[in-house]
């Protein structure tokens, strides 16, 4: 008897455990990419609300892969959007020389705009 065999009808591979074949029910293993905070949250937002692309990404094994896409998709967007608006604003070099407060106070505003824009566009989309 064959140790593993392939079912074309349903797409599952099954092993022989003693005498019967069992399918291979984990996803194929691939290389585990690092996940940051961007694909964190969109990961808690499927799961409460995107039940079934959850569980589709987690049992076809591109789940990892796709949170990592869309964890690169967002800093990226957050690295533009945040130089594109402060340099439409004037927030610069000399506002941090001549009042570092100041510069401070728009850059976080500007970074909460940011975020706010990533979440709508990106995380819970």
């Amino acid at each position: 008897m064959q140790k593993t065999i392939h079912n074309k009808q349903n797409g599952l591979d099954y092993t022989l455990c003693v005498e019967y074949y069992l399918p291979n029910l984990l996803p194929p293993q691939t290389g585990e990419k690092e996940i940051g905070i961007w694909g964190m949250r969109h990961l808690r937002y499927i799961k409460r609300h995107r039940k079934v692309r959850y569980i589709n990404l987690l049992t076809t094994g591109k789940l990892n892969t796709y949170l990592a896409k869309i964890d690169e998709r967002a800093q990226n967007m957050k690295a533009v959007l945040t130089k594109q608006i402060a340099e439409q604003e004037n927030v610069n070099e000399m506002l941090k020389e001549r009042n570092q407060l100041e510069w401070a106070q728009k850059m976080n505003n500007i970074r909460n705009r940011v975020e706010e824009i990533i979440n709508n566009k990106i995380i819970f989309n």
